[in-house]
């Protein structure tokens, strides 16, 4: 059974730093597209940053671009978002994904769509205060 479990998230003042992490089990994703989402209460799920599989190409959303960094390591099955610069429209639970087919370099276009993704974690809790 595949599992994507976050984990790292929590509360931090604006300005500050944390970490969230995806832990993969159930088979090995170091030849799949992952990415993060994000949704705020009330608004859709949207999509913040992706790396390829070889960890050759990332992409980020404008609104996290210089501030997010994506990572990936396959000898663990695990991928990371590190978040500098917080701000409270950060806030958010953040989702891991996992697309189940090997597609090489997608794209921006490909990796920003939730329809890519055919597997989604439960979430953590990321909150900005001001």
């Amino acid at each position: 059974q595949v599992q994507l479990v976050e984990s790292g998230g929590g509360l931090v003042q604006a300005g500050g730093s944390l970490s969230v992490s995806c832990a993969a089990s159930g088979r090995t994703f170091r030849r799949n597209t992952m990415g993060w989402f994000r949704q705020a209460p009330g608004k859709e799920r949207e999509f913040v940053a992706a790396i390829t599989w070889s960890g050759g190409s990332t992409y980020y959303a404008d609104s996290v671009k210089g501030r997010f960094t994506i990572s990936r390591d396959n000898a663990k099955n695990m991928v990371y978002l590190q978040m500098n610069s917080l701000k409270p429209e950060d806030t958010a639970v953040y989702y891991c994904a996992a697309d189940r087919i090997f597609r090489g370099d997608p794209g921006l276009l490909s990796v920003s769509s939730r329809e890519l993704y055919d597997y989604w974690g439960q979430g953590t809790q990321v909150t900005v205060s001001s």
